[in-house]
């Protein structure tokens, strides 16, 4: 693979990205003088990830100097599943301390007698309330005591709290007691985080934001400490400071210093870089509606890429699901559904005598069973292994040998159980986790208003080229897409990502008529000086990032409802000059009539009566170049390749075949073939079935599509 990115000021020299998974640490580097694109693959080294992101600088770009480091992390999230942050506390508005406990009734599965309600991350005698008061226009009622303030603090001190969150009733209205809040909280506890809810997001919802300033402090100090030991290997290997980028959950790269006040902004980083790698391929093959499907080491995750476009939401909640509310977030986020269905989920027999697949994962260590690092479960890995899908012939990972006997002894175990013999329970694994990645598909899909038939597969990920033709031919998709480097597909989708910042605010505002007229009623108060404030906070934040004004955008919209509902969708504006516009009825009504277009792709249906505008949201967005050429492949040899190996395989339906395997990088535009075949590369394989044709495009890109 071969390419170039932008102007030789943002991408001179060695270009690294990284990507920290739950089993592997990815890494791809470029060379801006000679397009070159390397891969490099190591195991994630928990708890101490930068040894895993030192050993894939070592093995991949030494003795080259790094020009740029991007990064995507599971620091975040794994601090928040398994529960280790720092010790933290909640001051909030007297009254209010027990919000986290009351959360919101909104059961995912209304029927599902295993629900369970959510357990705030902050114990009850560590939720500390304090006077002041602002109302929801933002006027303040009753002022703040600083001495109460100076007691809490105290109070905490004694306490060994490392961390505070504050969040005060209304501050989306009017941040100032808040803000006053934790500056003097700051004050009194030096060495102490102190996260304001305001300072990440001014939208309504009290438990949301709320809970979204809690789950920032307890993973700020974890968040902190494992970028300053990262921040010291990069010191040492002299990367430039202010060329540095963190990959946040909204599919934008922020710089390290941003990122520390708002690690919360990191919880889902290395996902969303893999959509954006999806929405930046689309852009360049001429795809207009993919599905991103990544299936790496511990999960599956699936989203929808439109006209190139990455959907992206203003909340968002980890843990969710049918048993389980999860914990929300407003910070903006990549519309994922995420399916425990990657290549270490372990198989294993509920009460009930059931098999499931998942959520449990092998990881990094001890990984699957055929890895040999002591792992006996069966994983679907092993299963892979087994049906011959895979094979232990080259290098995995990580220099990692695969061992089909140790995955054969795994999955021969649990078939035990069922009185099953290996190749059955392995087909049965399989189907298994291809029913959960189909699920995650149809939710992104189907959910969201689309038909799946309309759409291409982009798969990613070590597992996602494995399962991706099998999961194509049973949703009816139209084809599968199999990107370059695909084992490392989400550190190349960094390389293709912008410099971005959203910014929203709460402001309910004017309503149209109805759907037939489309009129606009009233105006949003102080619209104008919101915008204006928005927009230069905008523009300060790419002045911070270093952002030349030629390659500056700021992206305006509004989140919009009919009136009577409780949530939003969003609506892009499509000016980037509001302030030189009568917003009440030009901008406005224009998106008006966006919204009942919108609202009818997502739900169906569209309402003839008045519309709510709740927030704005201004984008800011610094273009580090064009993406496409990072995608345009090396010419392979000319003429027919042939197979590199012949190995059996089980294709399920089809029984036990002779099947040939072909070497990726020996494969020229041009090139196509029948199914049965596998295509091999470093970190995955892509799999071929009988009745599928499969061919290279120009760009190198592997396609599948079903004969006929």
């Amino acid at each position: 693979m071969s390419g170039a990115q932008g102007g030789a000021e943002d991408r001179a020299g060695v270009w690294v990205a990284v990507d920290i998974g739950g089993t592997f640490t990815d890494l791809v580097a470029f060379e801006a003088g000679s397009g070159r694109v390397r891969a490099a693959k190591s195991l994630s080294t928990p708890p101490e990830f930068e040894r895993g992101v030192e050993e894939a600088l070592a093995a991949a770009v030494d003795p080259a100097p790094v020009r740029a480091f991007l990064h995507g992390t599971t620091v975040v999230i794994n601090a928040l599943i398994e529960r280790k942050g720092a010790p933290t506390a909640l001051v909030t508005t007297r009254g209010f301390r027990d919000v986290l406990e009351i959360g919101r009734a909104n059961r995912p599965d209304l029927y599902n007698m295993r629900y369970a309600k959510p357990r705030p991350f902050v114990r009850r005698r560590h939720r500390l309330e304090v006077g002041g008061r602002v109302t929801s226009r933002g006027l303040v009622t009753e002022p703040l005591r600083p001495e109460e303030l100076r007691e809490v603090a105290r109070f905490l001190r004694d306490e060994g709290i490392r961390s505070v969150a504050v969040s005060f009733l209304n501050a989306y209205a009017n941040p100032a007691l808040e803000e006053e809040a934790a500056r003097i909280l700051a004050a009194e506890l030096p060495g102490v985080s102190v996260t304001c809810a305001t300072a990440i997001s001014r939208r309504w919802r009290e438990y949301e934001r709320t809970n979204t300033a809690v789950l920032n402090a307890f993973v700020q100090p974890v968040a902190s400490a494992y970028l300053g030991r990262l921040g010291a290997i990069l010191d040492r290997r002299g990367v430039p400071r202010n060329r540095r980028w963190l990959m946040q959950s909204g599919g934008g790269l922020t710089d390290f210093a941003d990122a520390l006040p708002f690690a919360i902004h990191l919880v889902e980083s290395g996902p969303a870089a893999g959509v954006v790698g999806a929405a930046a391929l689309a852009r360049a093959a001429g795809l207009r509606q993919v599905v991103a499907l990544d299936v790496g080491g511990t999960t599956a995750k699936a989203s929808l890429v439109e006209d190139g476009r990455v959907r992206v939401l203003s909340d968002y909640a980890i843990e969710r699901r049918r048993d389980f509310a999860g914990y929300p977030l407003e910070v903006p986020a990549v519309d994922l559904v995420e399916v425990g269905a990657g290549g270490g989920s372990i198989a294993w027999i509920d009460p009930a005598g059931q098999v499931r697949v998942g959520p449990r994962s092998a990881g990094a260590d001890p990984g699957p069973a055929a890895y040999g690092r002591g792992g006996g479960d069966a994983t679907v890995t092993d299963a892979d292994l087994v049906t011959g899908r895979i094979g232990a012939s080259r290098p995995f990972g990580g220099g990692l040998r695969l061992s089909v006997g140790a995955a054969r002894e795994a999955v021969t175990r649990l078939g035990a159980r069922l009185g099953l013999g290996p190749e059955a329970t392995a087909r049965g694994i399989a189907r298994l986790a291809e029913a959960h990645m189909a699920h995650a598909i149809e939710m992104v899909s189907l959910a969201r208003g689309r038909d799946p038939r309309d759409f291409w597969l982009v798969a990613y990920g070590g597992g996602g080229p494995v399962h991706a033709a099998s999961l194509a031919r049973e949703l009816r998709l139209k084809g599968v897409v199999i990107p370059p480097l695909p084992g490392v597909f989400s550190a190349l989708g960094m390389l293709a990502a912008d410099l971005r910042r959203t910014f929203t605010r709460t402001l309910p505002g004017p309503a149209a008529d109805g759907a037939s007229a489309g009129r606009v009623r009233g105006e949003v108060p102080n619209w104008r000086e919101a915008v204006r404030e928005m927009d230069e906070l905008a523009r300060r934040w790419l002045a911070a990032q270093g952002v030349a004004a030629s390659r500056a955008e700021i992206e305006h919209a509004v989140e919009m409802r009919y009136r009577g509902q409780e949530h939003t969708v969003r609506v892009p504006l499509r000016t980037t000059d509001l302030l030189g516009l009568e917003l009440d009825e030009a901008a406005l009504t224009e998106a008006v009539r966006d919204f009942h277009r919108l609202h009818e792709e997502l739900y169906a249906f569209r309402l003839d009566q008045a519309v709510e505008v709740v927030d704005l949201v201004v984008t800011a967005v610094g273009r580090l170049g064009d993406p496409a050429r990072l995608f345009a492949a090396e010419p392979a040899a000319g003429g027919r390749p042939a197979p590199s190996d012949v190995r059996e395989v089980d294709w399920d339906g089809w029984g036990l075949r002779a099947t040939p395997v072909f070497e990726r990088a020996g494969l020229p535009p041009g090139w196509q073939a029948k199914g049965p075949c596998l295509i091999e590369e470093p970190g995955t394989t892509t799999a071929v079935w009988p009745e599928e044709r499969v061919s290279v495009d120009e760009l190198g890109l592997i396609r599948i599509e079903e004969e006929g």
